[in-house]
């Protein structure tokens, strides 16, 4: 789908440049949730048909990362995804991660009592030696926007035997990503990916996979979910469903519609869209270009500038963050610079 068709299925007030905090629906998802609410409203269905949109989403997100489909496990959050990697780690082992990363891909290796240590995003890949057992960081940064060098950081932790443990939830949806390059790759949906909060994915590769423990595990982690609702013995699913949890439906089929239009627009149009749009932000304000689609500025007042001309804005580490998306316009821009003055 071009894109330019594809900015019709939104209808956002201009303004808003926060993508980085929740991105916005598009029209089909927006429909296809409000259709299963109604129908869980008066008990016109069973669960069954919501649970397909999970399957879809699955399916889409081992695509947009480049994985197999067996590969992929499905969530609600990034850190509990995070989580049996960390528990499947000896400890002591040596963590190496950015140092102003995002708290749900480096509390769980704290929590684990792993030896962590933090080192400039831009330093990654150097900070990897022979002692490191794992590097995990954000391919973009919440923060300010800055995409790590992700081969380069890939190359390194191969050399000296380290697992890449990657969180793209401020990529997947407009950054081309092959996940398979990692050994995971963790995603929060609610962001690029515009589903409602409550969906995540992981990409477990299956060596990682031999290495951790179900331990969340439940009906829905089972080779056949419909026969494994109640007792004993354990029967699991093989592949990475095994870390399934049991997923929040209406979350899902508000989802569906969003990721699968992601895909007929092209990830590397949105990508070129957004950073378009990001550095023109830039250069309005006398900025180079910085090649993300999140960019962060420090602008005297400039909270309460957008504030009071209903720019919707955050600020990050103190200073401003736009984000731009498939629905960002080159207006946005022009409303944003205005404010800023």
């Amino acid at each position: 789908m071009d894109l330019v068709a594809a900015q019709q299925l939104w209808e956002p007030v201009p303004g808003w440049l926060n993508t980085a905090s929740y991105g916005l629906p598009p029209k089909p998802a927006w429909d296809a949730l409000q259709a299963a609410l109604d129908d869980w409203r008066v008990g016109r269905t069973s669960w069954e048909p919501w649970d397909e949109a999970t399957q879809r989403c699955r399916a889409a997100y081992a695509r947009l990362i480049n994985v197999h489909l067996a590969d992929v496990a499905v969530g609600s959050a990034v850190s509990q995804l995070v989580a049996p990697i960390a528990a499947a780690i000896p400890a002591g082992t040596r963590v190496v991660l950015p140092e102003v990363d995002f708290t749900s891909i480096v509390f769980p290796w704290a929590a684990h009592g792993l030896d962590v240590v933090a080192v400039p995003v831009e330093k990654l890949a150097d900070a990897v030696d022979a002692n490191t057992g794992v590097i995990a960081f954000s391919l973009v940064q919440s923060a300010d926007g800055t995409i790590a060098a992700y081969e380069d950081i890939v190359a390194a932790a191969r050399a000296a035997g380290a697992l890449v443990i990657v969180d793209a939830t401020q990529a997947c949806g407009w950054l081309p990503i092959d996940g398979s390059l990692a050994d995971a790759v963790l995603t929060g949906g609610y962001k690029w990916l515009m589903g409602p909060r409550g969906t995540a994915y992981g990409y477990y590769s299956p060596a990682l996979r031999e290495r951790m423990t179900p331990s969340a595990a439940g009906w829905y982690a089972a080779a056949d979910v419909h026969s494994s609702y109640y007792g004993l013995p354990m029967r699991l699913a093989e592949d990475a469903r095994r870390f399934d949890i049991s997923p929040a439906w209406h979350s899902f089929v508000g989802s569906a519609p969003a990721l699968e239009l992601i895909e007929e627009v092209g990830v590397a149009a949105i990508r070129d869209h957004n950073v378009r749009l990001a550095d023109r932000f830039l250069a309005g304000l006398g900025k180079p270009p910085a090649g993300s689609a999140i960019v962060t500025v420090d602008v005297p007042d400039a909270k309460d500038k957008l504030a009071r001309a209903g720019i919707r804005a955050a600020v990050r580490a103190g200073r401003v963050r736009a984000s731009f998306h498939v629905y960002s316009t080159d207006h946005d821009v022009d409303l944003a610079l205005e404010a800023l003055g």
